[in-house]
């Protein structure tokens, strides 16, 4: 009886229990439900709120952007920034990460794809690039998130250009912000990072040159090389806005130290008293972290990234900046200006070298391996140094032209294996133009030692035997000119 009366109390107990839990369940859900509201609002509210818009930039270019506004209180206005990317493609996506600090900062911020119409690796137009900036500025200033009276622009190296441009062009632009801009004319900027990056990589020599000086002359001259004589100075000194000019402490790029120097004297020159020149500690060109003391492109910001340029944007709606100027950052090595093309390095002389070069190396071999496909026989009158100089030619031109072309394209940061101060690619090139020469000696010692047996050749043979020998000649002062037979 004792024990069933026990477990039957016990049976009461666990149910009141069960009751209990219920209840406190019960009463806990209706709270539970606003709170995970609540909740998921205010995370909604910390993070930028996108919107997708489309707007005609110059010339009628149809434009694709990104705005991202903070989440703030319906009805709240802020200030609005347009950032404009650096060289290359700049799809909107490049800028996404550094866009949205800004916004989380309280900054609307507008990112958009550039143009494809009428800019590419040969051409160009920072005014064109201005006027979709400012067309950029034009759509944000009719946000109803954005204040229009507090909309600026912010541009990254050859995007501090266009902006710069911008800002003396409309006074829709309140304020501009710039990371790693440059004071120089791009083609003496680029010589000055190629330099950089080149002996950064343990490469000294005559390829320094014929990238750093060579390539570049004949390639402005050539017009490959777009806007290659740009002069950003003008433009700075018709900006009278607020301006925050900010460069990496490791900035292998922009020639710091001179640029920040030029632009705070077109700035003076305007008569702009509130301008900021600033330093930003551990990172590069772009300001974002280095692995590589500068002379990497790793896509991770730093933590505290818009922190500064933010609040600087912000103080704007109560009183400019005075001026305010940091040590800039310092250049080993000062950059210099180009020379002008010689006479021999005229674009269509050069063109004419390289096409005698090509066709005589490479139409001998060309026409000989279609003598062996329709199978006629070798003549025994043509010296076997023909074929070598026919082989090493085309390869040391080729080898010269299309490496001299891939460190363009890659801005010289990828120059493979270096040995004895020299890419393996680069030695390469000039053993084969020893060769070649050496070649081509031999085979003109052995033809005139075979002056006899010549007349049995056919003429095709003796008119790739002059091609080849012509070749020959015009090869020596090519591959001095690039630098193949330089140490």
């Amino acid at each position: 009886m004792r024990t069933a009366s026990n477990r039957a109390r016990a049976a009461r107990a666990g149910v009141l229990l069960i009751a209990a839990l219920l209840a406190a369940l019960a009463a806990l859900l209706p709270a539970a439900g606003p709170a995970s509201a609540s909740g998921a609002t205010a995370e909604a509210a910390a993070g930028p709120v996108a919107t997708e818009v489309t707007f005609t930039g110059a010339g009628g270019t149809v434009l694709h952007g990104t705005v991202l506004a903070p989440g703030a209180a319906p009805g709240a206005r802020t200030p609005g920034l347009v950032m404009v990317p650096g060289a290359g493609p700049g799809p909107r996506s490049e800028l996404r990460a550094a866009a949205e600090a800004y916004a989380r900062r309280g900054v609307t911020t507008l990112i958009y794809d550039k143009r494809t119409d009428g800019y590419s690796t040969t051409h160009r137009d920072y005014g064109q690039l201005a006027d979709d900036a400012l067309a950029a500025v034009r759509l944000l200033r009719t946000r109803p998130e954005v204040e229009p009276t507090r909309v600026g622009l912010w541009g990254l190296s050859e995007g501090a250009w266009a902006v710069s441009l911008a800002a003396a062009r409309s006074t829709d632009v309140a304020y501009v912000v710039t990371a790693g801009a440059v004071g120089l004319t791009p083609a003496r900027q680029q010589s000055w990072a190629y330099d950089g990056y080149l002996r950064h990589a343990g490469i000294s020599g005559s390829l320094v040159t014929a990238l750093r000086e060579t390539s570049i002359r004949r390639l402005a001259a050539a017009g490959l090389f777009p806007e290659a004589d740009y002069d950003p100075v003008p433009a700075w000194e018709r900006v009278r806005v607020p301006v925050l000019a900010e460069w990496g402490a490791l900035d292998r790029e922009a020639a710091p130290e001179e640029s920040a120097a030029i632009i705070r004297r077109a700035l003076d020159r305007a008569g702009n008293t509130h301008y900021t020149l600033r330093t930003v500690p551990g990172v590069r060109h772009n300001l974002h972290l280095t692995d590589d003391d500068g002379y990497d492109r790793p896509t991770t910001l730093p933590a505290d990234y818009a922190d500064y340029e933010a609040g600087w944007i912000h103080r704007l709606a109560t009183a400019p900046p005075p001026v305010t100027v940091d040590p800039a950052p310092h250049q080993d090595v000062a950059s210099r200006p180009l020379a002008p093309l010689a006479w021999y390095e005229a674009t269509w002389l050069q063109a004419l070298a390289t096409a005698v070069c090509l066709l005589g190396f490479a139409g001998y071999a060309l026409t000989g391996a279609v003598r062996r496909v329709r199978r006629h026989p070798r003549p025994t009158a043509l010296p076997r140094a023909a074929r070598w100089t026919s082989a090493a030619g085309t390869a040391a031109v080729l080898g010269c032209l299309g490496y001299l072309l891939f460190l363009t394209m890659t801005a010289a940061m990828f120059t493979g294996p270096v040995l004895f101060g020299r890419p393996l690619v680069w030695l390469l090139a000039q053993l084969l133009a020893v060769l070649t020469l050496t070649a081509a000696g031999t085979a003109t010692a052995a033809l005139a030692h075979r002056r006899r047996t010549l007349s049995a050749l056919s003429a095709l043979d003796r008119t790739r035997l002059a091609a080849l020998l012509l070749a020959a000649v015009a090869f020596l002062p090519w591959a001095l000119g690039w630098g193949l037979l330089l140490p």
